[in-house]
Order: C-alpha cells, then sequence, then structure tokens
C-alpha cells in the first residue's frame, strides 16, 4: 500500500483488515480517534516507533511532559514541524517504498 492508498482508507467506517497494528493505530490517530490509537501504543511499548506513536500522541493531545518521556523511550529528538508532518512521517515510515 502506498501512502496515497493509505491516505484514501481514512474515508471508510473501518480501518483495512491487513494494517499491522501499527498502522491501525496511524489509521485511527489520522482520523483523531486518539483513545484507539493510544491502546495500540500502549499495548506495545515494546517497540521503538510504537513509542515514537505513544510520544506523538501525547503531543497532540498537549501532554508536553509525557510526549517528552514517549521521545526519549523511542530515542526520539522532541520534533519542530508541525503534527501533520510528523503523522505522515510516521505512517512513511511503515510503508513501502
Amino acid at each position: 500500500m502506498t501512502y496515497t492508498e493509505f491516505l484514501a482508507t481514512q474515508t471508510q467506517p473501518q480501518p483495512p483488515a491487513d494494517l499491522s497494528p501499527l498502522l491501525e493505530a496511524l489509521w485511527y490517530a489520522g482520523r483523531d480517534e486518539w483513545h484507539l490509537a493510544h491502546s495500540i501504543a500502549q499495548d506495545n511499548e515494546h517497540d521503538p516507533f510504537h513509542n515514537w506513536l505513544h510520544a506523538f500522541l501525547h503531543r497532540q493531545e498537549g501532554d508536553q511532559g509525557n510526549a517528552a518521556y514517549w521521545y526519549r523511550r523511542a530515542h526520539r529528538s522532541q520534533p519542530t514541524v508541525s503534527l501533520r508532518r510528523e503523522w505522515e512521517e510516521l505512517v512513511r515510515t511503515q510503508l513501502p517504498g
């Protein structure tokens, strides 16, 4: 699936069935379904990409202290780009080419 195809699925009522847990969480995050995305991030705290997502979600909700903690867990510095740009970057890391 390409980034454009992923974006197109955002208008569907449910995420595509074949998404990885991280892409499913990003699908929810892209639709501002914060609690569903956060639940998936919490269930996968062993993975740096999920920790990055977790950081993004707390940044999105405005909890900068919690976001900073999760960015450290993800071994990433706090971004200066917009939330939308960071979300796009996260999605693109998970899609081929």
